[in-house]
């Protein structure tokens, strides 16, 4: 994301087929803190705003209890997801 200027997030790595954004900052907290401290030292929630338009071809997913929603991007699809992203990428909270 800083190469970006925070405008976009960076392609997906190998073995990595879909970008996940959650749909809410509750669960994205729990992601850093409770899952992304643990497994890599660090947890950071971001927010930022993506066309309704463009979002809305991605049905909600639901992957745990009713918190846990979040889109399910092809990876193939993550530069057409930035390009409809409004604004800047914003750290919000940072875990450690």
């Amino acid at each position: 994301m800083l190469k970006s200027g925070w405008k976009e997030f960076p392609p997906r790595l190998p073995g990595q087929p879909i970008f996940y954004p959650v749909t809410n900052e509750e669960y994205a907290t729990q992601i850093a803190r409770d899952w992304n401290v643990r497994e890599s030292g660090a947890g950071f929630v971001t927010r930022f705003q993506v066309r309704a338009e463009f979002a809305n071809r991605y049905p909600v997913q639901k992957a745990g209890r009713a918190i846990h929603t979040e889109l399910w991007v092809p990876a193939d699809e993550l530069p057409a997801f930035n390009s409809n992203i409004v604004g800047l990428i914003e750290v919000i909270a940072k875990f450690r």
